[in-house]
This record gives C-alpha cells, structure tokens and sequence, in this order.
C-alpha cells in the first residue's frame, strides 16, 4: 500500500475545493429566460397616472393584451369629460350617464434582444364618446398619440406605456384652449 504524504493530500484538498469554486461560478444566478412576442399577451391590472395641466389623478386600471391590440373595458374619460363639461355636477352627471367606454389601442411589436425586452410601437384611433349634457348629446372625438414606445420587460413581465389626448374636438369644432392630457401605465402585470 501506498502512504500519502501531508504534501500530497494538501494538493488533493486544493484540487477539490478550486474544482467547486469553479462549479459555483458557472451557475451565478437565475437563467434569463429570453423574451418572445407572445409573452404580451395576457390580462394586466396596473397604475395609470393622468396628467392634465396641475391635477394629477392615479388609479389601477386593468386591460388585456393580445396579438396586436390593447383592449380597455373601461377606458378612464373622467378628465375628458370634464374638460368638455365645464360645470362639475354637469359633468359627473354626464360621467354616470356614460358608464363605460370600451377603448382599443393598436400596436405592431418586435423583440428587442439585446435588452430583453418587446418594444410596441402604437398606431392609436380617435376615442369617440357621446357626452350628454342638458339634454343634447356632445360628440366628442379625442386625438390620442403615443409620443414613445411601449415596453414588455421580460425580466419582471411587467409592460409599461403612455399615452396623450393631444385634442378634442367636440361637434366638429377643436376645443381650444385646451391642456393635452397624460395617461401614464409605468408598471403593468399579469394577473
């Protein structure tokens, strides 16, 4: 039988520990699953901020998100209605009388892999919603715009978007003056 020296089982042990050394370091951390168009999809429940001028509102908000659309059941028109409807107990009349506005946002997306994540480019339509208020029935059409891209983060599936009423045109006459409003979606996950 062969004895082992101290020399020789000092080398073992070293061989040994760098051997799991170098095992820890190719498995840091969590593996990034890449991001996929499909991964949009979903029902999301989020913060909207809206912006309109000093007055700052935030809600939770939900939609859905499926190929190329954005669907809102209730798209928030509080803001719009009010800047239509100048009295304020004429205008949370013509609120409740409207109920709710259903609102599709359109969206073409591609991966973006460097950074993890899908960019949506928005193509939105003008909202159109009937305002009643003394008895006649406004017709009233907002301008929105989205001024950047939206974003699915695939590290936290949250997306995150904006949009802004640029105008509103009641009647077929452009409201003027008239302060564009903000609707800001910074933080938006699946439920």
């Amino acid at each position: 039988m062969k004895k082992f020296t101290v020399s020789q089982f000092l080398t073992a042990i070293l061989m040994v520990i760098t051997g799991f050394t170098l095992y820890s370091c190719s498995v840091d951390g969590p593996e990034i699953r890449p991001v996929k168009l499909e991964d949009v999809n979903g029902d999301y429940k989020g913060r909207l901020i809206t912006i309109q001028g000093d007055n700052r509102t935030e809600k939770i908000k939900n939609f859905k998100a499926k190929k190329d659309t954005i669907m809102f059941s209730e798209f928030p028109v509080d803001e719009i209605v009010k800047t239509v409807v100048k009295d304020p107990v004429k205008a949370e009349e013509a609120i409740k009388a409207i109920g709710k506005v259903k609102y599709e946002i359109k969206y073409t997306a591609s991966v973006n892999a460097a950074n993890n994540v899908v960019e949506l480019s928005f193509a939105p339509t003008p909202l159109v919603i009937q305002i009643p208020v003394d008895g006649v029935t406004k017709k009233t059409e907002v301008g929105l715009i989205a001024k950047q891209k939206g974003f699915y983060v695939g590290m936290d599936g949250s997306l995150r978007f904006a949009l802004t009423a640029e105008k509103i045109t009641v009647d077929g006459t452009i409201l003027a003056p008239y302060e564009a409003i903000s609707y800001n979606f910074p933080f938006c996950v699946k439920y």
